[in-house]
């Protein structure tokens, strides 16, 4: 007479010691491959902006070193001109740089943050504007804050016309407590991701402290480079 083969089953409490081991070595894990995540993102948006940063270099060399006035586009692009009523006071939205460095930089992924495309505050107007009024037009999720107003006369923290010999120049006269003092073109932010810091009270509540990268904001300066800038009033995303 053959003798069955029985098969021990899990008991309950083995059960839950396997549960526990998984939880804890998600646990460990998970945390690693959230910032590793992270850490893409911000190489992505990195190389975005060295290649925002290249279309500009191309423009300023076709036009003796002059930034464009495109004052008009502020008005006219999707949504209009939409200045903050809390903070700033102006609209550094970039909308417009894809008119004039469209045809140099057409890769519509190199004009939004993966970072930032993500989240869900992306959708509030001050993230993100369309770059003109085509379907097929990206939206640029960039901040320019020296191009941020329509006025006439030209702003003196405002590059529209000028030329790259000028500009430094004029943020120090401007010398804007908000920007801070420049004392050369690496000390002044072309482009920057997008973020609300959280010390600012006229910020909405549901935005303070957002960024596209936890805990500081990646940003291409006048004189070329494009770096990670850690800053403690956004450590979320």
């Amino acid at each position: 007479m053959m003798k069955m083969m029985m098969t021990k089953a899990f008991t309950l409490i083995e059960l839950l010691v396997v549960l526990v081991i998984i939880a804890i070595l998600a646990a460990m894990f998970l945390p690693a491959l959230s910032r590793a995540k992270q850490q893409a993102q911000r190489i992505k948006c990195l190389s975005n902006l060295r290649q925002q940063g290249v279309a500009w270099r191309i423009y300023l060399d076709d036009n003796s070193g002059h930034f464009p006035d495109r004052r008009d586009l502020k008005s006219t692009l999707p949504g209009g001109y939409r200045p903050w009523s809390n903070w700033p006071p102006s609209d550094p939205r970039a909308g417009w740089a894809w008119t004039v460095l469209g045809t140099i930089l057409p890769t519509p992924g190199g004009w939004t943050c993966p970072g930032e495309a993500m989240r869900s505050w992306t959708t509030v107007t001050q993230a993100s504007q369309p770059g003109s009024g085509t379907v097929n037009a990206p939206r640029v999720g960039y901040w320019m804050w020296r191009f941020d107003r329509p006025d006439e006369p030209v702003p003196a923290d405002n590059f529209w016309g000028r030329t790259e010999a000028e500009v430094v120049a004029s943020l120090q006269a401007a010398n804007n407590p908000a920007a801070g003092f420049p004392n050369g073109p690496g000390d002044v932010e072309l482009i920057v991701d997008v973020y609300f810091p959280n010390t600012l009270s006229t910020v909405a509540p549901e935005l303070r402290g957002r960024a596209a990268h936890s805990g500081g904001r990646n940003r291409f300066l006048l004189d070329g480079h494009a770096d990670y800038l850690r800053d403690n009033r956004t450590p979320l995303n």
